[in-house]
């Protein structure tokens, strides 16, 4: 049998300066995904207060996607990765001295702001390092950095939270700058030229030139994404409040569920999308969208830990299936030139969904209870599925998986 791993060999020195400087920044993650039970049970805010922080992130993420995109395009997305991590390490580390609801959502904004530029910054960087024939393995690399982090972090961050929730912020910032430091102190070079100033300036479009240009079905796809990554959000939305409110389970649980979801991802998802890679878009997608919102739908009959457990192992699966091509469908449909503008936009739509995500999520379990949002939660991730396959079986035919 093949090595699905073999794929991997033959990288750049630069990629794997961002795979550890990626896993070191994730591995401190922990202050936005605690971020709601912060405001609720250390500093006494409403769920709804809770759901509108994590809104104003979602908000400044999503203004922020497009313009780091261009910028990335413009000025070079590594630039903009050092910015990143060493402003919103500050950020977080100044985070908990406040307590007054208006200066936390003010700084939240901040946040998300320098925070979210790191995103599509990382995914330029790593599309322009490699060859296309190397950009599936190479995005599946940086995934399980992210993963591999992320189950670290949480993880921790249950435990640190049963103690000292200010600790959460103290290694989450200080984390990232020292990711800052990694990036910073590397030997960087172009591998492929980005466009010419003025050739970029000429391509510049938003949503309207995009789809006077035929770039339309790319638009339509990020928007039928968007339910079933609202979906995803509530594993930081609505699901650790729904955890440890309404199913009475400690902090460290919503932290070991975490950890299930990420050393499930680490371990599966270069094999699994190896042997999928010749599954067009309009299988992979849909499979993913569709497993998504069942994995949490089938939490509304959950009522202990290893019931819980079973819906992420559902809902990861589809994690697996959906995220990595799409990252590869966006890197395949992005002109030479405007790569880091696709992936802003592609960014911007995770954005967008996790802001309402936030906000509806929350004040759906708090107003509705948990049975009306996990039973919403699945039928989300089947309009997804029934969107992106309409979408992808159109008469043109789509282009050849590499995600």
């Amino acid at each position: 049998m093949t090595n699905p791993w073999r794929g991997l060999r033959g990288f750049p020195v630069e990629v794997w300066v961002l795979f550890f400087a990626t896993l070191i920044n994730r591995a401190g993650t922990m202050a936005l995904p605690f971020l709601a039970l912060y405001l609720t049970r250390k500093l006494g805010y409403s769920a709804s207060q809770a759901g509108l922080a994590l809104t104003v992130y979602g908000a400044g993420a999503l203004v922020t996607a497009p313009l780091a995109g261009r910028l990335a395009d413009r000025i070079g997305a590594v630039r903009i990765l050092k910015t990143s991590l060493f402003l919103s390490g500050a950020v977080i580390l100044f985070l908990p001295v406040l307590t007054s609801y208006p200066a936390i959502l003010g700084l939240t904004l901040l946040w998300a702001v320098v925070s979210e530029a790191f995103r599509p910054a990382v995914l330029t960087v790593i599309t322009d390092l490699v060859e296309p024939a190397q950009r599936k393995p190479v995005i599946a690399l940086n995934r399980v950095a992210v993963n591999l982090g992320f189950s670290i972090g949480p993880a921790v961050g249950g435990f640190l939270a049963m103690i000292s929730f200010p600790a959460l912020f103290i290694v989450d910032g200080v984390t990232s700058i020292l990711a800052g430091v990694v990036v910073a102190l590397a030997p960087w070079k172009t591998h492929h030229a980005p466009a010419a100033a003025g050739e970029a300036a000429e391509k510049r479009s938003g949503f309207g030139r995009l789809l006077l240009a035929g770039d339309g079905r790319f638009i339509l796809l990020l928007v039928a994404m968007i339910p079933a990554m609202m979906v995803f959000f509530q594993l930081q939305a609505a699901m650790p409040i729904f955890l440890v409110r309404d199913l009475h389970l400690p902090e460290s649980d919503y932290g070991l569920l975490i950890t299930i979801n990420t050393l499930l991802v680490v371990l599966i998802e270069v094999p699994l999308n190896t042997m999928m890679a010749s599954w067009p878009h309009r299988y992979t997608l849909p499979a993913g969208a569709l497993l998504t919102g069942a994995g949490f739908g089938a939490m509304a009959f959950a009522t202990t830990f290893w019931g819980v457990a079973v819906t992420v192992v559902i809902w990861t699966f589809g994690e697996i299936l959906l995220i990595p091509a799409s990252a590869a469908c966006v890197a395949d449909l992005a002109p030479a030139g405007r790569r880091g503008e696709y992936m802003g936009l592609y960014a911007m739509s995770f954005s967008l969904a996790f802001s309402m995500a936030s906000l509806i999520g929350t004040a759906t379990l708090e107003h509705f209870g948990a049975t009306t949002l996990w039973g919403a939660a699945f039928a989300a991730g089947a309009l997804s599925a029934a969107l992106i396959w309409g979408i992808t079986n159109d008469r043109r035919r789509e282009q050849p998986v590499v995600g």
